[in-house]
């Protein structure tokens, strides 16, 4: 069967624990889905053929090791050039379901990290689980947080949630935003009637829990997530980064509590979900 006809997801492997916790989640999440797992490291473009040959060794070996630990499918890719770009490259160009990428919070000293992750994500057509730590279980990701505000594109990161709800048997929890200008109250209420009529028809369990208007939304997010000990935070990500623009991002992605956080990109998560859902 060709690459591109495969299911499977990626995890990014530097040869650090962060890498090690990224390989359990998608294990977790083979599993329950039948994906392969495909681990993909990126060297420079000036590292010697000696580097290149020692990394495939190794590799082929952690590779190996897990398939037959796990029964799941493990390949390994080698990439040169710089993460920013070859990560969200080879997984499109291969149409991997998601990339499942370790990263250290905001103080860690590992160059995946706050706006450095974001950079990695930004612009993928495949969706992004960020994680710092390791699954507690291998079975569910039983409360996901879904913060919603106005936009219309939340409904681009509904089916991702949907998706996980139907896999993973999980409960998904709206914090909604609310909005004090009429107009934008009525975007908000048309994208809650869209998110609610699809979670119902897909049988997925939910809540809603509003915020006031002037709430700081990633911080409730956080703090409510904690909070229910979610397994899970789905959000859309920022197109480009500024000195505000992804900001609310790069706050989730080194977030204290170490929730991993799922990453779907504007106008791209129906896209890749689809690879997940029908093969």
């Amino acid at each position: 069967m060709e690459k591109e006809q495969r299911k499977f997801v990626i995890v990014t492997w530097d040869f650090t624990e962060l890498s090690d916790h990224a390989l359990q989640h998608a294990i977790k999440i083979s599993k329950m889905v039948g994906t392969e797992i495909e681990l993909l490291h990126i060297l420079g473009k000036k590292d010697p053929p000696e580097k290149e040959a020692e990394r495939a060794r190794q590799l082929e070996e952690i590779a190996s090791r897990n398939q037959q630990e796990t029964g799941i499918v493990t390949t390994y890719a080698l990439r040169r050039g710089k993460i920013f770009n070859e990560i969200s490259k080879y997984a499109s160009d291969h149409n991997a379901s998601m990339v499942i990428m370790g990263t250290h919070g905001i103080r860690g000293s590992q160059k995946l990290f706050g706006s450095w992750a974001l950079r990695v994500v930004i612009g993928s057509k495949v969706p992004f689980l960020v994680v710092q730590d390791p699954p507690s279980d291998l079975e569910k990701y039983e409360n996901i947080v879904f913060p919603v505000d106005y936009h219309t594109e939340n409904r681009e990161k509904l089916k991702m949630a949907i998706f996980m709800g139907k896999y993973f048997d999980s409960k998904i929890h709206i914090l909604k935003l609310e909005a004090k200008d009429k107009y934008l109250k009525k975007k908000l209420n048309t994208t809650m009637n869209f998110a609610i009529k699809y979670l119902i028809q897909n049988n997925i369990e939910y809540e809603i829990h509003s915020l006031p208007p002037d709430a700081h939304l990633g911080k409730e997010t956080l703090n409510f997530a904690a909070k229910i000990n979610a397994d899970l935070i789905i959000i859309l990500v920022t197109r480009k980064i500024g000195i505000a623009i992804g900001a609310f991002e790069q706050y989730l992605l080194a977030n204290s509590s170490k929730i991993p956080v799922l990453c779907i990109n504007p106008r791209s998560g129906y896209v890749r979900v689809g690879s997940f859902m029908y093969g």
